[in-house]
């Protein structure tokens, strides 16, 4: 059985997403941006706070899924500056450290929002 939990944001109905999506015990949570619950860019120009505020999104995804942190196996860090990774790393591992899933750091040119320093994706597989 496939579900998906979606936020409502504007860009869900015109690219055609979810903010997750979960078939049976897996659960994929697309690449979250740090936006505030205004609508607004969380921290600007503070990577450790904006990647704070996409794993608490993703916390919140998970949950409405019928996940947990603890299920997290994989995740994907893009930061437009690799050369801050540790700040972005600073945060992943503040909620990571036990769980220690798989786990990569990208750069990329950018992102759809300039203000956005960060985005992250996770996977997850409920035991």
């Amino acid at each position: 059985m496939r579900s998906v939990v979606t936020y409502g944001q504007p860009l869900e109905t015109e690219i055609g997403y979810s903010r997750a999506c979960r078939v049976g015990q897996i659960v994929a949570v697309t690449g979250t941006a740090p936006m505030a619950p205004d609508g607004s860019v969380a921290a600007p120009g503070n990577l450790y706070g904006q990647s704070v505020r996409c794993l608490e999104i993703i916390r919140d995804v998970l949950n409405k899924a019928g996940a947990e942190m603890r299920h997290v196996i994989r995740t994907r860090v893009f930061v437009t500056d690799i050369s801050r990774w540790k700040e972005a790393a600073r945060a992943h591992g503040e909620v990571f450290g036990e769980i220690k899933p798989a786990t990569s750091f990208i750069e990329c040119s950018r992102l759809i929002n300039p203000a956005w320093l960060v985005e992250i994706e996770a996977d997850a597989v409920i035991d």
